[in-house]
């Protein structure tokens, strides 16, 4: 979606270079300014070339860290991320991270060293067919035969990382290709004949899409995460103030509308607002912008928005009536296709919709017992708010704790959540937080984590550490992996088969490893806790110990409607 950077080219020089030497000088032609990675056998050429700017490299402690680091870096700084790791296990580790960026379009370039040309196909020491393995979780990759070819290469992964729909991208170098010394110029002409990504959207189809919205009574803008990778959330409010139109956006599309706008209906889905579902229902105009229509936003398809006209605006064709079939398809990027939306808008009153909505948000608040004397996780996530002046670049892991992040955040600015969406990534949060705030060093960035989720990356805190990133991770600790066994008390008669579990003093492991540890298990305690841990340097980890089986409100079951919804036991 976002437009290729123009880049510098490599500086001639009249000696030989390497392939490693060349590796170097690509990256940096590309503005490159961080890489999060492990070192091995075969990229040793490659970082002797680094050693002397080991300022760009981030050593991460697992190559899932490294993967999830460069994916927050991008998530949060609108740059490509890198990642660079060994041949074997260590490229085999950055396939989590690169399908989950995948899933959620995110652009990332991952440089992998591979065993030599000459032995690929026998079974060598460390070797894996990691262009096979990845091939379904990129959006391209290639193995790098011949060092001529290795400028261009790099230069087109970068490319098709950051254009059209964005994603992550994998380029092979064998340690042969790294240590073959070229004495001509870098090829660098990309040379991508078949790759031309639609971006100015058809001028007709926009028209219809205009008078469509002109024409509604109860129109709704679902906004996804494109709008945000399209560097978009601008637009998108000019036309929802202009046409006057709600907002409901998707967990990745948080920020890129302001939810204190009298417009925002917040978060549609599974665990979304039932005002946002209702209206998705009742509405007879969807214009879906950046959104894919995935199941846990969609529902039964077969009962989705039923009474709507659908438009769908998005930059990948291959997305357009994949689930739900559309009226009115444009192609192309969401800023073109929104500024030019912008021009021919019409402000409409639409006085009986708004006063529909208005009883929905009276009717179905977002609530949870607040005179619980237990810790509440959503208190604790709107204490974390309060405290932040919701400034804050929040990430998450994967599970209940997401959930309430998203729902009792609130979200200002795009950018801000940086969160696994898709593939729905345990352990994303803190190698991610690592990537958000070596990105932006200036800014607060918090992890909100679970227990469960946590323990899978924990060993990242090591990275925070080592290089004075100053994240500060929340845990909601409620000690079981809490959306399983929400599922298992709703839909399995509360046998919680293998969900109850045991961790360890997060607070003393946070402090063998360097940083700060707190414990939190009084409610009167939270506030401070959180305001102790902005005001003291370095990483710090505070595990607020809740109520153990508190739910996630509402909640679509499997199969079920959006209109269908569980409201819990408040409602």
């Amino acid at each position: 979606m976002a437009r290729e950077k123009k880049v510098k080219t490599i500086d001639s020089k009249s000696k030989a270079r390497t392939g490693a030497a060349i590796f170097r000088q690509t990256l940096e032609a590309q503005g490159v300014d961080t890489i999060f990675g492990y070192p091995g056998g075969v990229v040793l050429p490659i970082f002797d070339e680094l050693y002397e700017s080991l300022d760009k490299f981030v050593l991460t402690r697992h190559e899932q860290g490294a993967a999830h680091a460069a994916d927050g870096y991008a998530r949060s700084t609108g740059k490509v991320g890198v990642a660079l790791a060994t041949s074997g296990p260590g490229a085999c580790n950055l396939i989590t991270g690169l399908a989950t960026a995948h899933m959620d379009s995110i652009p990332v370039v991952a440089f992998t060293g591979q065993v030599k040309t000459t032995l690929i196909g026998n079974d060598a020491f460390q070797e894996a067919d990691i262009t096979g393995i990845s091939r379904s979780v990129t959006k391209y990759n290639i193995l790098v035969k011949d060092v001529k070819d290795l400028a261009r290469v790099m230069r087109e992964a970068f490319h098709v990382a950051r254009t059209g729909r964005p994603g992550p991208v994998l380029v092979d170098i064998p340690f042969d290709v790294s240590m073959a010394e070229l004495n001509t110029e870098p090829d660098e002409q990309i040379r991508l004949p078949g790759y031309k990504p639609q971006l100015t959207g058809n001028p007709r189809q926009i028209k219809a899409a205009a008078k469509a919205l002109n024409a509604s009574q109860r129109p709704v803008i679902y906004a996804g995460g494109g709008v945000i990778l399209a560097n978009a959330s601008e637009l998108l409010r000019k036309l929802a103030k202009k046409a006057n139109a709600p907002v409901t956006t998707t967990l990745l599309a948080l920020g890129a509308f302001d939810q204190d706008s009298e417009l925002s209906l917040d978060m549609l889905g599974m665990h979304g607002t039932a005002y946002a579902n209702y209206a998705v229902q009742d509405c007879d105009l969807l214009l879906a912008v950046g959104a894919r229509f995935e199941d846990r936003v969609t529902g039964n398809l077969a009962e989705f928005a039923p009474k709507a006209k659908i438009v769908h605006i998005d930059v990948d064709p291959s997305s357009i009536s994949k689930n739900v079939k559309v009226d009115i398809p444009v192609v192309g990027d969401a800023g073109n296709i929104l500024e030019a939306l912008v021009k021919l808008a019409e402000h409409k009153a639409r006085k009986a919709w708004f006063e529909q909505i208005a009883k929905w948000k009276k009717q179905y608040p977002m609530s949870y017992d607040r005179k619980s004397s237990k810790i509440k996780p959503q208190y604790v996530v709107e204490q974390i708010c309060e405290a932040t002046k919701g400034q804050a670049i929040v990430t998450t892991g994967v599970g209940q704790h997401q959930m309430w992040s998203a729902q009792y955040y609130k979200w200002k600015f795009p950018r801000q959540i940086i969160s696994s969406g898709g593939l729905g990534t345990m352990g994303f949060g803190l190698p991610a937080a690592n990537g958000a705030q070596r990105g932006n060093p200036g800014k607060v960035v918090i992890d909100i984590d679970g227990d469960g989720s946590f323990c899978m990356t924990m060993q990242e805190l090591i990275t925070s550490v080592n290089y004075s990133l100053p994240v500060k991770v929340m845990i909601v600790n409620n000690g079981y992996l809490g959306m399983v066994r929400q599922w298992q008390e709703l839909f399995f008669g509360k046998r919680y088969s293998a969900t109850p579990i045991k961790s360890p003093d997060f607070a003393g492991l946070a402090r063998s490893m360097g940083a700060t540890g707190m414990v939190v298990d009084d409610k009167s305690q939270v506030r401070q806790a959180i305001e102790q841990s902005l005001a003291t340097e370095g990483p710090v980890v505070v595990d607020f110990h809740v109520d153990p089986e508190e739910n996630v409100w509402p909640m679509v079951p499997a199969g079920k409607s959006l209109h269908e919804m569980k409201m819990g036991p408040l409602a």
